[in-house]
């Protein structure tokens, strides 16, 4: 999947990119049809310690999904929103299969109806 990371008023190092990359990939264990994401790396001028903020877009085809996490590190920012994406996508997935059922029954219902006569 390719991931297109936009560092906002900072420029984030290699390590971070590649981890970003590293862990946006595991995405597609759980669903193969990611068309792209984005990742926006923000650094909120507070002076709480939690003042960095990872958002992540995917793209899917029909859909877009979301995650925004504020923490202290970028990288467990990027490992809270990543979660939360996998839950989405596991809801996604379940939606789709659901559809899908109910399709088949009517199909066959229909069918069904058919032979009667």
């Amino acid at each position: 999947m390719k991931i297109t990371v936009q560092s906002i008023h900072f420029s984030a190092d290699k390590n971070l990119l590649a981890f970003i990359q590293k862990k946006a990939d595991k995405l597609d264990t759980f669903f193969d049809n990611i068309i792209n994401g984005e990742v926006y790396l923000k650094l909120e001028n507070v002076e709480d310690e939690a003042n960095k903020i990872a958002e992540i877009k995917l793209h899917l085809p029909g859909n877009t999904m979301f995650a925004k996490e504020q923490c202290k590190t970028f990288e467990e920012a990027t490992d809270l929103a990543i979660e939360s994406l996998r839950k989405q996508i596991a809801k996604h997935k379940t939606k789709k299969e659901i559809a899908a059922q109910e399709v088949r029954k009517a199909v066959l219902t229909s069918t069904d109806e058919e032979d009667d006569f």
